[in-house]
């Protein structure tokens, strides 16, 4: 068991995921960059299916590269967040039209926010899921330009971030308000644990 503050790598390069895991106390060795893994949705496939799918993946991508650069053998965090509404994933938006799009399709309805964490060291592979249920108010078009003009929307998953203007969109929340940002913080407490690591 190690009862130390947790030391990991972290297989994501998003700064909110950072900012979390510092807010937990628990200390990056390193940022791993440059992992090839296909974030790509395979036809029909259900959202948490593809969460896992590609948490999973990157946190194998991220041992592996821990492996071949012949790093501490902590272990490697990894991460993935998605929305889905009408049973249809809402991934990164490609430009600003299809984040535009995105919004008007959220506008006034709930969705769901799923995120997938993954955690891998030599002996041991954890993963959970958070699910949350988020409803947006009702957007009129100059709103969703608005927020355009902010940039918020590029890399976000659903083309919003919670922790950002689109706060303003929610009307009401069921679930994890760190998992919507991108990393749940009580089930990465939990993994941590499992892994024997102390937190508060």
């Amino acid at each position: 068991m190690n009862m130390e503050s947790p030391r990991i790598y972290l297989a994501s390069q998003s700064p909110r995921r950072r900012e979390l895991l510092q807010q937990m106390g628990v200390t990056i060795a390193e940022v791993l960059r440059d992992l090839a893994v296909d974030e790509t949705a395979h036809p029909g496939e259900m959202t948490e299916v593809y969460v896992r799918r590609v948490a999973q993946a990157k946190a194998e991508a991220g041992w592996a590269a821990v492996q071949a650069r012949g790093m501490a053998p902590l272990p490697v965090l990894a991460a993935d967040t998605t929305v889905t509404i009408d049973g249809h994933i809402l991934g990164k938006p490609a430009d600003r039209e299809d984040a535009a799009a995105m919004l008007r399709r959220l506008s006034g309805r709930e969705h769901v926010v799923l995120s997938a964490v993954a955690l891998k060291d030599a002996q041991n592979f954890e993963m959970t899921v958070s699910t949350s249920t988020v409803r947006f108010s009702a957007l009129d078009e100059a709103r969703i330009q608005a927020y355009l003009r902010t940039g918020e929307f590029e890399d976000k998953a659903g083309a919003y971030g919670i922790q950002g203007h689109a706060g303003m969109f929610v009307e009401h929340l069921n679930g994890s308000y760190s998992g919507v940002m991108g990393l749940p913080l009580f089930e990465t407490a939990e993994l941590l644990r499992k892994l024997g690591f102390s937190l508060p």
